[in-house]
């Protein structure tokens, strides 16, 4: 079999398999760690009261919900997704929490935005750019959809950084390396966007870096070991019982309080010309 990105994928995975991306999504939007991530640039998007605002590749909306909630935001915001079950998810948690009436999600291809030109004022791809088919044609979206001197905001890892403390250090590199192939198509793009910007009409407006680590315990890196581990297996990447015994033994350190797993973002804040 060949590892293939479930994100980038999902609309040929089965229910299940769907329904765990739903449950790591939510999972990850409800860590301190991560929301305090999103909240960084989203107090920097320098917004006006009415803005409107478009996240691609929403999942399950958690991010637009989050920016409906905060107190310097008035404005609307919006949400595409390729997958039906997760703007699905995505209604159903915004009902859930009474702010249907300022999101709205639909489902979408983030290469080809059914909007007209200059409709938003932000547009963000918040851990998205990773996974698309095609990031070049991406960005000239979100560029073609923004308005002049609005802000497009691209929030994502560097894949290669990722990595989880394992005894074996030889096979504990080799199944930090399977994880990435099996859940990211572009671990790497990051490194890619100061040299794909000029050329798309953007003006980088403010970049940075935070490392996301877990020491002792863990919530985030937790949740995508659980996630993404079986992947490596169904992929024929590593042996079932090698992986296996990496998740047993991470679980076990989290217990023990001797856990470590890392790895860096990056923040991207552009102006449209």
């Amino acid at each position: 079999m060949v590892a293939r990105d479930p994100h980038r994928f999902v609309n040929e995975l089965d229910e299940a398999a769907i329904e765990r991306l739903v449950a790591r999504l939510e999972s990850r939007a409800k860590d301190t760690v991560f929301a305090r991530l999103f909240d960084k640039y989203a107090a920097r998007l320098a917004l006006p009261p009415s803005a409107r605002v478009l996240e691609i590749g929403c999942g399950t909306g958690a991010m637009m919900r989050f920016l409906v909630r905060r107190g310097d935001f008035s404005g609307k915001a919006f949400g595409v997704d390729q997958s039906l079950p997760f703007v699905e998810a995505a209604r159903r948690f915004a009902q859930d929490e009474n702010v249907s009436d300022r999101v709205d999600f639909r489902v979408g291809d983030a290469h080809s935005l059914e909007f007209s030109p200059a409709t938003f004022d932000a547009v963000i791809a918040h851990t998205v750019i990773s996974h698309v088919t095609e990031p070049t044609t991406v960005l000239r979206e979100m560029a073609r959809v923004v308005r002049p001197g609005g802000t497009v905001a691209v929030f994502d890892g560097d894949y290669a950084s990722l990595t989880y403390a394992f005894p074996d250090h030889d096979f504990g590199h080799r199944m930090d390396a399977a994880l990435v192939s099996v859940t990211f198509n572009n671990p790497l793009v990051m490194r890619e966007l100061p040299r794909l910007l000029p050329a798309l009409g953007l003006k980088m407006t403010a970049a940075w870096g935070d490392a996301v680590v877990e020491i002792g315990n863990g919530s985030y890196f937790k949740s995508f070991a659980e996630t993404y581990a079986p992947s490596v297996t169904r992929g024929g990447l590593l042996p079932a019982e090698a992986v296996e015994a990496w998740l047993a033994a991470q679980q076990q350190a989290m217990e023990n309080g001797t856990f470590f797993a890392s790895c860096n973002y990056y923040t991207y804040l552009m102006r449209r010309a």
